[in-house]
């Protein structure tokens, strides 16, 4: 006598492996944090888009050129505002003779020079700044500038 062997037929499931073995805790307690994290995380991002607002910047960018028109290293470079007497800002120039200074953004004149105090050449002259060199900023943007020294 034949028997019929019948097929089985393959079960779709629809949770994922993990998911199965969680114990009904650990999916109680994970839902619950979800539920009070995830407003303070749309907060938190809200925050952090007002916040990118007080990183925008304008940038000072310049290269300090010796008497030779070749970069110079270590030369101090100031900043003020232009309504200012003192220097507000002091910094180096690097091995390329580049400084670079992050201001606030708008509106705003500045006055950059090179502090050439004590500075000589190698032949033993003194050097000297060209001039002086007006920066105005309008908006957040980068204003590229030279300052030249001459013996």
């Amino acid at each position: 006598m034949k028997t019929k062997t019948r097929k089985r037929k393959a079960k779709t499931v629809i949770t994922p492996k993990t998911m199965r073995r969680l114990s009904p805790a650990v999916l109680f307690c994970s839902t619950l944090l979800s539920a009070f994290f995830l407003p303070a995380l749309s907060q938190h991002s809200q925050l952090v888009a007002k916040d990118d607002k007080a990183h925008d910047y304008a940038l000072i960018f310049g290269t300090v050129w010796g008497p030779d028109d070749r970069p110079v290293y270590g030369i101090k470079v100031k900043i003020r505002r232009a309504k200012d007497k003192k220097a507000k800002w002091e910094l180096y120039s690097d091995h390329e003779g580049e400084f670079a200074l992050r201001v606030p953004p708008g509106k705003g004149d500045y006055v950059v020079w090179a502090d050439t105090k004590g500075l000589k050449t190698a032949s033993g002259k003194p050097l000297h700044l060209l001039k002086e060199v007006p920066v105005h900023i309008d908006y957040d943007e980068r204003v590229d500038i030279g300052l030249h020294l001459t013996d």
